[in-house]
């Protein structure tokens, strides 16, 4: 799957590839719009995510699948649609099952994505699942200058984690309507868990004894940093500093079994690893820091060096996955919904988990971070005598050191696996676009399009994810961009015989058919979501699957081989 990513966010770059990366395409755009305000406030009154009509479900399924199967194939799977939503039908059963199941939940939709896209998918969720962010490089070249930059994140993220639990957080709106905050409460203090045939996520924040520590990452070894002083305050980025200095002077490169790298293993060779590990005291206790704790600061060593012409795709592999074993993979938890990284060059930024939230909330807390740490620094209170942090200790079994060792065998195969480039394309951006009355992000989405056209003469199946956080609960859901109008865009661009006029009214009209498709999935209307859920269903009433489910063309309009990202 080709994974393009067309979202900057005040010079974050998310990465956010899922299935196989072979590309990541980056340009700028702007954040919603921020409102001060207490966010819970707006919770009450979000509207519940709607089920779309089975007749208008069914009517729109036909229409994405007219540009991408043949006359032939489409004419069959019409017979089937009509037959499953014929009156009385199998597909009006299952319609009336999913509707009771959206009367009883706040979000039928959400809990689906999580379960069936993340906790039930087997693969690493290195790459595969996990995003990665870099952030503007810093001017800093050393250890002290990482070390700060570190204190000060770590502070950035406690100023941000006050406001969530003060619920003074401010709410985040999309054209005019307000967004659902709920996401926010769910990227600090928790954690995924790997299970035998599906995983789980655990949340801490709103626990009786919530935590009050992260988990720095240096070496490969883990340390419990208690963020907090006696009465309550957190520790100033001075405090912080000496606190980091001191994990990183007790860390020297050590034999110690890097413990980390088994978060990159397929998650039932984790889940397995992990059951062995928890056998151990010491190890189960171990483990419940790392996963209780606010998040994790990984203190990186020093990467391959890299050019200026490089140095963004560098730093975008670092995030996403560490640089292989023999650099910084291991110095991570991957299962931890928040990581921190700061390397020794000036590169920072995050890996996260996509399973707890979207990555417009990614985006949020990484534009705080960003701007906190531009902020001229507060006064630092009087320094105080601060306990050491501890060391986590691991005690492995030869199993375990078996694994460890497949674990970074398996790591070292990503690179191979995965190609990723950055452009940065600077000759014209949004407001070139605007001035002419056109949707950049459609824009952009077309023009993807015809790259891939270009480069395999037809037109291929792609979707583009939609942020659903206008409902309560609302997570994103798919959309198909590919359509009627765009595949006549693609056939008449490098047409001779065109005009550029009629180039134009190509390109207008697949733009215009795009922004309906987008407003459609954005208000609870898309197609992927509610067939996927009928589909669910049957597997719920244990049935005979329908026809309509089996046919080539319902794995053809699933099978996307484009995956993009607003």
């Amino acid at each position: 799957m080709l994974r393009i990513c067309t979202r900057t966010m005040v010079n974050v770059g998310l990465l956010h590839p899922c299935g196989l990366v072979k590309s990541c395409h980056l340009v700028k755009s702007v954040s919603a719009s921020l409102v001060t305000g207490r966010y819970f406030t707006h919770q009450t009154g979000l509207p519940k995510m709607p089920v779309p009509p089975l007749q208008q479900t069914c009517e729109r399924y036909l229409s994405l699948l007219e540009s991408i199967v043949e006359e032939d194939e489409l004419k069959r799977t019409k017979a089937l649609v009509e037959e499953f939503q014929k009156a009385g039908g199998v597909g009006e059963r299952l319609q009336r099952r999913l509707e009771i199941r959206a009367e009883n939940t706040d979000n039928w939709l959400a809990d689906h994505v999580t379960r069936v896209y993340y906790l039930t998918c087997r693969t690493s969720v290195v790459v595969h699942s996990n995003v990665g962010g870099v952030f503007p490089r810093m001017d800093f070249r050393d250890k002290h200058g990482q070390i700060r930059c570190a204190a000060e994140m770590i502070a950035a993220v406690l100023e941000f984690k006050t406001q969530v639990e003060n619920e003074t957080l401010p709410v985040e709106y999309m054209g005019g309507k307000p967004l659902c905050m709920k996401q926010y409460t769910k990227i600090l203090s928790s954690c995924r868990i790997p299970g035998l045939e599906t995983d789980s996520l655990v949340f801490h924040a709103k626990s009786s004894n919530p935590p009050k520590h992260v988990i720095v990452a240096h070496n490969s070894q883990f340390f419990v940093l208690e963020v907090y002083n006696s009465d309550g305050t957190p520790l100033t980025v001075d405090q912080l500093y000496v606190q980091l200095e001191r994990i990183c002077n007790s860390s020297p490169e050590s034999n110690a079994e890097p413990v980390g790298v088994l978060t990159t293993l397929d998650r039932d060779s984790w889940s397995k690893a992990y059951i062995s590990l928890i056998k151990d005291e010491t190890n189960k206790e171990s483990l419940s820091a790392i996963e209780r704790s606010i998040c994790t600061v990984c203190l990186d060593g020093p990467m391959p060096q890299a050019s200026d012409e490089t140095y963004s795709r560098r730093s975008a592999l670092q995030m996403l996955y560490g640089g292989g074993s023999q650099w910084n993979s291991a110095n991570r938890w991957f299962d931890k919904s928040l990581q921190l990284i700061i390397g020794e060059n000036g590169t920072h930024g995050f890996n996260a988990s996509h399973a707890v939230c979207d990555g417009t909330v990614h985006m949020g807390i990484s534009d705080y971070i960003i701007a906190s740490i531009k902020k001229p620094e507060k006064m630092q209170s009087d320094m105080v005598p601060l306990p050491m942090a501890h060391k986590l200790h691991f005690n492995i079994t030869p199993d375990i050191k078996k694994d460890i060792e497949m674990a970074k065998q398996k790591m070292d195969i990503i690179p191979h696996d995965m190609d990723l480039e950055v452009l940065s394309f600077d000759h014209f951006g949004k407001s070139a676009l605007k001035a002419h009355k056109m949707s950049p992000d459609a824009f952009i989405q077309i023009a993807i399009q015809l790259a891939y056209y270009r480069m395999h003469q037809r037109p291929c199946p792609s979707y583009e994810t939609a942020s659903l956080r206008t409902f309560k609960d609302g997570g994103i859901d798919i959309f198909p961009t590919t359509s009627s109008a765009s595949v006549a865009f693609l056939k008449a661009f490098d047409d001779p015989k065109k005009q550029n006029t009629e180039k134009v009214d190509f390109l207008e009209k697949a733009m215009k058919v795009h922004k309906w498709k987008t407003n459609l999935a954005c208000s609870g209307q898309g197609v992927y979501g509610l067939l996927d859920c009928l589909r669910k269903e049957v597997d719920e009433e244990n049935t005979s699957v329908p026809d309509i489910f089996t046919d080539p063309s319902y794995s053809t309009a699933f099978d996307n081989t484009v995956a993009t990202t607003q």
